[in-house]
């Protein structure tokens, strides 16, 4: 009795999860008719792909696509580069205070983005790089939270292999990048995944940032096109899969990493 409830319970949270994606997909496939239909259609008389050409006519996702592409692909390299130097220093290095500066980065957890929103503008604003896509990547180059589920990966190598390395000759650099890069490539995979995930869902810092059709991203191009063409729900469902498509696709294929990732390196030290 334990396992059916708990079973059927799985099974109704998976529906929940799984219908809104579903809904979004099936209604961009319908007429405008359809989707305003009362009571509403599951499934669409005739598969229609007319909103998806509307969507790339009146937008031009592809543009948006390779922006997106081009900001998530360099906030993961940089993020996950400074990632592994922060969590090696954290976990191997001996200096003054170390806990302690650590212990404050972690404190910074705590502050929304929203409350920093204010301070990233005017540095971008200074640095005259509003309406850049450089602006997109650089305030999230680095992150505290992938630096603790790091650092407590690297935690748990052992202490003698390090002190082997030394003895043969080894440098902390080639240490970290021989040795502790690969043993902790599932922690690795996990917040770089984790990251690709949220830069590419970023909409409020471009929403402030970018004024130029031609350095949106997925998620503010899906905001202009609403605005500029009005809001019909089959097209804006169109456009609202292009910009989630690519996401559940990674997840399906990633799941696995980001699932063992969290559940091994984000309960130790």
């Amino acid at each position: 009795m334990k396992k059916t409830i708990i079973y059927f319970s799985l099974v109704i949270g998976s529906i929940l999860v799984i219908f809104p994606f579903f809904w979004m997909i099936i209604s961009s496939l319908k007429t405008a008719v359809e989707v305003n239909s009362t009571p509403p259609t599951l499934f669409p008389e005739v598969l229609t792909f007319e909103n998806y050409i509307y969507a790339f006519r009146t937008a031009p996702f592809g543009r948006y696509f390779l922006n997106s592409l081009f900001v998530t692909l360099s906030c993961v390299i940089l993020t996950g580069f400074t990632t592994v130097l922060a969590a090696f220093a954290f976990s191997r290095l001996k200096f003054p205070g170390r806990d302690i500066v650590f212990v404050l980065l972690l404190s910074l957890m705590m502050i929304p983005f929203e409350m920093l929103i204010i301070t990233n503008y005017s540095t971008i604003v200074s640095l005259r790089l509003n309406d850049n896509i450089i602006a997109l990547i650089l305030p999230f180059t680095s992150s505290i939270f992938y630096t603790y589920i790091l650092r407590n990966s690297f935690l748990s190598i052992p202490d003698s292999l390090y002190y082997s390395a030394r003895v043969d000759g080894a440098s902390n650099w080639l240490y970290m990048w021989r040795i502790m890069v690969p043993m902790s490539f599932s922690a690795i995979a996990t917040i770089m995944l984790l990251n690709a995930i949220v830069s590419w869902n970023s909409f409020i810092w471009p929403l402030l940032i970018i004024n130029s059709t031609n350095n949106r991203t997925l998620p503010f191009g899906l905001y202009a096109f609403i605005t500029e063409g009005g809001v019909r729900y089959e097209r804006l469902m169109a456009g609202a899969t292009i910009v989630v498509l690519p996401m559940i696709i990674l997840f399906i294929f990633a799941r696995k990493h980001i699932v063992t990732g969290m559940a091994r390196e984000g309960i130790k030290g």
